[in-house]
């Protein structure tokens, strides 16, 4: 797989590191300068981050889902004014995109805006999701690395790539090293949500799952080496 451009997804709990809140500095820099290599390298690079780390509303009958998803976009906001600022620290430079009005921290997304910014040689943070409730940051992911014609999603997770049964509770599941997304959805193994993985699949937009916590994964999928799964549309 080699890439002109990337969309990267960084789940808020592995930004959190064992703190399971919040941030663990050390492992956004290490995420910081993994990035940095492609970068440098000529690499456009967008990056969508969860929110999980902050809020986790869906669990809750207490509170409009609606209501309880739009504090999870926030939640995606502030984990990319962060993580863009650890990136500034790093040497690269950084624009946050949100599908809805965010004052002065943000600029409202556009194509075109975003191509102008991956021209300058920016990283560009999609914050906020959709800006729709009932859609969750795979979705967000998938809707953005089809409009700005990315060349592959690369999926940062806690896990090493996609298996056939949760490899925490199963010490027999068997791990594929290519897949693809119609059989990820027949299967029903949870690589990203349905509704994310029907739009990959109809717009032939590809997938790589890897480690977090593999020393240089993200630095080797982004130069096409992925020691994970490769999840083919």
């Amino acid at each position: 797989m080699n890439s002109r451009r990337v969309l990267l997804k960084l789940s808020g709990e592995a930004l959190a590191g064992a703190n399971k809140t919040g941030f663990d500095e050390a492992t956004v820099k290490e995420v910081a300068r993994q990035v940095k290599i492609s970068v440098d390298a000529g690499v456009e690079v967008g990056i969508v981050i969860g929110g999980g780390n902050f809020w986790r509303g869906r669990t809750s009958d207490a509170i409009d889902r609606p209501k309880a998803d739009q504090i999870g976009m926030l939640a995606t906001i502030m984990n990319c004014i962060y993580v863009s600022e650890i990136f500034r620290n790093a040497g690269m430079s950084t624009q946050i995109l949100t599908p809805f009005e965010c004052g002065s921290m943000t600029e409202l997304f556009s194509k075109d805006r975003a191509n102008k910014y991956f021209g300058e040689g920016k990283v560009v943070f999609f914050a906020g999701g959709t800006g729709h409730p009932y859609f969750s940051t795979d979705t967000g992911i998938a809707l953005r690395a089809i409009e700005m014609e990315a060349d592959y999603i690369l999926l940062a997770k806690s896990i090493d790539g996609v298996y056939d049964s949760d490899p925490k509770t199963n010490p027999n599941a068997v791990k594929y090293e290519k897949i693809s997304i119609q059989e990820v959805i027949e299967k029903q193994l949870g690589v990203i949500d349905l509704t994310a993985s029907i739009m990959c699949m109809e717009n032939k937009m590809p997938l790589a799952v890897f480690s977090l916590n593999e020393k240089d994964g993200i630095a080797n999928a982004m130069q096409g080496k992925i020691n994970g799964t490769i999840v083919t549309a």
